[in-house]
């Protein structure tokens, strides 16, 4: 399907309601979000468990990072579908 002009009021049950515009998703700051996060925390969690410190705060940055992982993909295929944002 090619959604030229996205999903609008895909987001936002209330758009309309009262004369407010229909919201917009913000997929490319969410792009980059996601792209920040997947560094960072792959960083951060491969670095710690590098150390001599407790491990669990770098299982859990690893798993932040499969997140934000799972996130750049979902948010990729929305905007190659053509959404807005």
């Amino acid at each position: 399907m090619d959604y030229s002009q996205g999903l609008p009021d895909h987001h936002d049950p209330t758009a309309g309601i009262g004369g407010a515009a229909p919201a917009r998703s913000a997929l490319t700051l969410r792009l980059w979000l996601a792209s920040f996060g997947l560094v960072f925390c792959l960083g951060a969690g491969l670095l710690w468990l590098a150390s001599d410190l407790p491990a669990w705060p770098g299982v859990v940055l690893l798993a932040l990072a499969a997140v934000a992982a799972v996130d750049l993909v979902v948010v990729a295929r929305r905007k190659a579908r053509g959404e807005p944002g």
